[in-house]
């Protein structure tokens, strides 16, 4: 579903309709025979109570991208904007009275491709704050796969998965991996948090909460689930898996 159909790009064999979550009534034609709905809502919360109303009229099934704000790790328990938006959406769903799945992916591993991938191809450094950070990056195939499951399979109905990376890589060693990778000596130039608040490509509540997500992590290794392979029968991708894909994002 997508507000302009004719500019989707989307693969071949894919149904594309029109609909839009903020605009509630333009859910109905959209939803006329489907089982499931994965749902990601980026909006503010104002809309989010009539659009998922609307949805559990038509639909008996949710699978919802949120967070895992509710992981007792200092990483994930910064209190911050997106934490709170996704508790209420959480709680709204809950409520809907249909049947509900929550996929709480942890690190992005493509964050690297809107993070660093500008500035390695334009040269050898990579500025950034907190290099000690550890994280555990999950390749979205690895999230899309298990949402697959959560949305064609019977059995995780209530289920809450934390998805995360099979390994924990502080930012210095998974820039060392990309430069690894695609054959370039990296360097990471380590920036203070009031240095990252005017550079990082990001709006400044953003900012502050991975900064501060970042410096909490430091000195224990990242939060891991073995929830992928579980699931799937495959482990997850390794971020080293992810760059060599990716490769070409970080050429210039």
């Amino acid at each position: 579903m997508t507000r302009n159909p004719g500019v989707a790009r989307l693969p071949s064999g894919i149904e594309v309709v029109r609909g839009d979550l903020t605009i509630p009534e333009s859910l109905d034609e959209s939803l006329k025979d489907v089982d499931a709905v994965f749902l990601v809502w980026t909006a503010g919360l104002d809309g989010v109570a009539a659009a998922i109303e609307r949805i559990a009229k038509h639909v008996p099934r949710i699978v919802l991208l949120t967070s895992p704000h509710q992981t007792q790790h200092p990483f994930f328990q910064q209190p911050n904007p997106l934490a709170a938006l996704h508790s209420e959406v959480e709680r709204l769903v809950r409520a809907s009275g249909v049947a509900w799945t929550f996929l709480r992916p942890g690190m992005f591993a493509a964050n690297t491709l809107l993070w660093w991938a500008p500035q390695i191809r334009a040269g050898d450094v990579v500025r950034w704050p907190y290099a000690d950070a550890p994280t555990a990056p999950i390749d979205e195939r690895d999230i899309a796969a298990v949402a697959v499951r959560a949305l064609t399979e019977p059995d995780h109905e209530g289920a809450e998965y934390v998805l995360t990376g099979p390994e924990s890589l502080t930012q210095l060693a998974q820039v060392a991996t990309i430069g690894e990778v695609i054959g370039r000596q990296l360097r990471f130039e380590e920036i203070s948090p009031e240095q990252a608040l005017h550079e990082l490509p990001f709006p400044e509540s953003v900012a502050n909460m991975l900064l501060n997500a970042w410096n909490a992590a430091i000195g224990q290794p990242a939060y891991i689930t073995s929830v992928v392979a579980e699931l799937t029968g495959r482990t997850a991708r390794r971020f080293r898996d992810c760059v060599s894909d990716n490769s070409a994002e970080f050429s210039a």
